[in-house]
């Protein structure tokens, strides 16, 4: 890509994002959520592959229809009480309309299936800020309206969307699409809590980012798109890949990892809300997710294929390792003994 239109799309994306989290009117908040939209699909569409072109495709289609039904919740609000201010979403329709836009922006069951395809028909690198960067503008959204939202409909998206992302991903051999089903499993925990505690649901956020972001750093060095070729990667980084294993199992949420502290502060939160069942069934959910993280796992420190691979072992890299690589999977598998502390900022 030439350098201007990479540098015009990096201020376009940080610029929309900024608009969304930083406005109190719809409009602006819709607008920031558009440039957004407009600003990632070039990088969507750079590799000018047919499956990069229908990757584009479905997510302009889908994230235009979710601003349509943004900008109708707003206008519907501002119709019954004369508000434009995010926060004074008092009327259960725009609630119930703005649920919906915001469940298809960030690919929450039944709005997912756009997700795991898109993600499988971008590169790397543009998959990580779909898991992440894009995120955030609606997740922002959620937490300055979840005050009016309705507990019933996010439990029932947490659990499904938990449900679905944990199932999904059990027979998936592109690691693009398993992470895309793990995107969609951490969102139903984030949903689950985001009306009780909406700061929980923030560091839930960031700390998924911080472990998406390393385990996607890390296969992009690598090389890495699919378990058949991660079984054979052990030769060329053999560190990165001990690294690796850590880190997706962090992201599965065993301690003593930083995985495992979010997990357990939603559990603690929605027992002392009295919604011990829910706790119950999202952390049972929970095992299907950690079935393929160990899938993964294996595949990354295995260093016998158990059967034949026609790809050619690669040979033993001694280049440095990614400082930026090393420094996330640090913090990804370390952060747990800081729970106290970070308890207490939220």
């Amino acid at each position: 890509m030439n350098p201007h239109a990479k540098l015009i799309t990096t201020l376009s994306l940080i610029a929309g994002t900024s608009i969304t989290i930083s406005s109190n009117h719809w409009i602006m908040a819709w607008t920031g959520l558009e440039i957004n939209t407009l600003a990632i699909i070039p990088l969507i569409s750079k590799p000018h592959h047919p499956r990069a072109i229908e990757a584009a495709i479905k997510y302009f289609l889908t994230q235009s229809t979710a601003s349509a039904l943004i900008l109708f919740s707003s206008m519907m609000n501002a119709w019954h009480t004369g508000q434009w201010d995010i926060t004074q979403l008092n009327h259960p329709t725009p609630c119930l309309v703005l649920t919906m836009a915001i469940a298809i922006k960030l690919g929450l069951v039944p709005f997912h299936f756009w997700f795991p395809e898109v993600l499988q028909g971008s590169s790397l690198t543009t998959a990580l800020l779909l898991s992440t960067l894009m995120k955030l503008p609606p997740i922002t959204l959620l937490l300055m309206t979840s005050q009016s939202l309705n507990p019933t409909l996010l439990t029932s998206l947490a659990i499904s969307s938990t449900l679905i992302g944990g199932w999904m991903g059990l027979n998936q051999t592109q690691t693009r699409k398993i992470l895309a089903f793990s995107s969609i499993s951490h969102l139903g925990w984030m949903i689950a809590i985001i009306i009780y505690s909406p700061k929980l649901t923030l560091l839930t956020f960031l700390l998924y980012t911080l472990m998406t972001t390393a385990i996607f750093l890390s296969l992009n060095q690598i090389k890495v798109l699919k378990l058949s070729t991660m079984l054979i990667s052990w030769t060329k980084t053999p560190m990165l890949n001990a690294t690796l294993m850590l880190t997706l199992l962090s992201l599965a949420g065993l301690p003593p990892l930083t995985g495992f502290m979010p997990k357990w502060l939603i559990i603690q939160e929605l027992t002392k809300q009295e919604m011990t069942p829910t706790a119950t069934i999202i952390t049972m959910l929970s095992l299907l997710g950690l079935f393929f993280y160990l899938r993964l796992a294996y595949h990354s420190t295995i260093t016998l294929p158990p059967n034949s691979s026609n790809h050619m072992k690669l040979w033993h890299t001694n280049k440095s390792s990614n400082t930026t690589t090393a420094i996330l999977i640090a913090l990804s598998t370390s952060l747990l003994p800081l729970s106290p502390l970070m308890l207490t900022m939220a």
